[in-house]
């Protein structure tokens, strides 16, 4: 599995950034996880929109998801350009009706509801889902293929459930909104600390700390969450690519 980071940070981009993005790919399938604001613009470094296989949403925040209705029509204008692309699936879960049916666009794109209850089968990946804590509706994924696995934590404040969630990943793209010493509960999110005591707790293989805070310098973040977990820590960073 490849991951690329195209955008990271929290709320909303920062200057020349993007938030929530994630290109996942594996035996030349590509899914993107979340696609929130400048993602689209940002991705086209890395594939064009119309190459992108699937779209997997944690939740409808607009950090989350704001650039889907530009995606949806930079795929609508291909078709008029002669290289019309196949029906997109947009994966989504059905918990706010509204937002849901707003994944279908024309014959372009399609909002395909998951439950998250079960397992979901995504090209070469079997996508998992926890329920997250956080004031919209959220689900944490564990993504699997040939072996190996990633897990996304989405929008949370801990939870214990997210460790047996999150065992003997391969990677752990964790959320960090907050430093440590600063209490994220009440807003649905983890700080540095909790970030850490997740990948021990659950002998994650590597943390990649992601949903960055636009305040406070960043890089304090692995040491934070390095007092509590001893594997290797990166921040998340714009075009940044692992590979499981």
């Amino acid at each position: 599995m490849k991951l690329t980071i195209i955008g990271f940070w929290g709320g909303y981009p920062k200057k020349d950034g993007a938030s929530s993005g994630y290109l996942l790919e594996h035996n030349g399938f590509h899914i993107m996880i979340d696609f929130g604001s400048a993602v689209l613009s940002k991705l086209q470094n890395f594939l064009k929109p119309e190459k992108i296989d699937a779209v997997l949403l944690s939740h409808y925040h607009p950090d989350h998801i704001a650039d889907i209705g530009v995606l949806q029509h930079a795929r609508y204008i291909q078709g008029f350009l002669g290289k019309k692309p196949e029906r997109l699936p947009v994966y989504g879960h059905r918990l706010d009706e509204q937002e849901f049916l707003k994944l279908t666009y024309k014959e372009v794109t399609k909002g395909v509801e998951y439950d998250p209850s079960l397992p979901l089968q995504v090209g070469p990946f079997k996508v998992t889902f926890l329920r997250t804590n956080h004031p919209a509706a959220c689900f944490a994924m564990r993504f699997e293929a040939d072996g190996k696995s990633i897990v996304y934590t989405a929008d949370t404040s801990f939870k214990d459930e997210l460790v047996d969630f999150s065992a003997d990943c391969d990677l752990l793209i964790c959320e960090c909104n907050f430093y440590s010493g600063q209490d994220g509960k009440n807003a649905g999110h983890m700080n540095s600390i909790d970030a850490g005591t997740l990948a021990e707790n659950a002998k994650s293989r590597q943390l990649l700390l992601t949903h960055l805070p636009h305040h406070g310098d960043i890089e304090n973040l692995v040491n934070e969450a390095g007092q509590k977990y001893k594997g290797p820590i990166t921040l998340a960073e714009y075009g940044k690519v692992i590979n499981i």
